[in-house]
């Protein structure tokens, strides 16, 4: 079912379930309704027996997801508050009891990055690039449970480097890692995506719940509490000059603070 932007486009045909962020004009960034959205896309997946795989990607060819929409973050009292909100709707699609495959071309960072990583597999184009550069635009933060994901499928060291040092990774890297599943060309991705998916979808139903879901239980076993450091960084000084030096197109000053 498609829709006017931004929003998400849902579809079925047949085995597969097609899910489109489609805000091209922002790249792909999420609003609000969109996460909303997301996670009802979700549960229905999860509810409808004859869905065996879904298939993820971004409108058009610049991003996957290119993070959060911004502009909300300036009506927020609660900023953390909604880091939680977005950790539970994500959760829905690591939980997801069928196979997800990330169809990537362009930008996946900040939330493009976390979607990416709660798919079970990854097919990009060579010239994607894969982030979460907070240090140098907002100056938030990720919750425990998205950090003990990322940290799972990307390594401790690669995390740092997303995080600390604000670096976008280049696909061929993270194809040689093993954190994409294949590199293809634009005019090969969709039939590269289908072809994984139409082998995913005859395999054991039953087999890969059992397994992905027991990963995913692993994966946020013992996370620790860390709401003090999420309230330190989304109250911060740093983090509304953040917001507000993204919106006025001009480089943020960090005051430590």
């Amino acid at each position: 079912m498609k829709s006017t932007p931004p929003c998400i486009d849902f579809e079925v045909n047949g085995p597969i379930a097609y899910i489109s962020f489609n805000n091209p004009d922002a790249r792909n960034a999420l609003s609000w309704p969109m996460y909303e959205d997301l996670k009802r896309i979700c549960d229905e997946i999860a509810a409808t027996a004859g869905i065996r795989v879904a298939i993820f990607r971004g409108a058009g060819d610049k991003a996957f997801v290119s993070g959060s929409d911004i502009e909300q973050f300036v009506s927020l009292k609660e900023n953390e508050a909604y880091e939680v909100a977005v950790d539970a709707i994500f959760h829905s699609l690591q939980h997801l009891p069928i196979p997800t495959i990330a169809l990537i071309e362009g930008l996946a960072v900040g939330s493009g990055l976390l979607i990416a990583t709660a798919c079970d597999f990854r097919i990009s184009t060579a010239d994607a690039r894969f982030g979460i550069p907070v240090a140098k635009t907002l100056g938030n933060c990720l919750s425990p449970g998205n950090l003990s994901w990322m940290s799972n499928h990307l390594g401790v060291p690669m995390v740092k480097r997303m995080l600390l040092s604000a670096e976008l990774i280049k696909a061929p890297e993270l194809f040689n890692s093993g954190y994409l599943y294949q590199l293809t060309t634009p005019d090969e991705i969709t039939e590269a995506t289908k072809a994984l998916a139409m082998k995913l979808a005859a395999l054991a139903p039953i087999t890969q719940k059992a397994s992905k879901v027991t990963l995913a239980r692993l994966m946020e076993g013992n996370l620790p509490d860390c709401s003090e450091l999420m309230r330190e960084t989304y109250n911060s000084v740093d983090f509304k000059e953040g917001v507000n030096a993204f919106l006025e197109g001009r480089p943020p000053k960090w005051l430590g603070k």
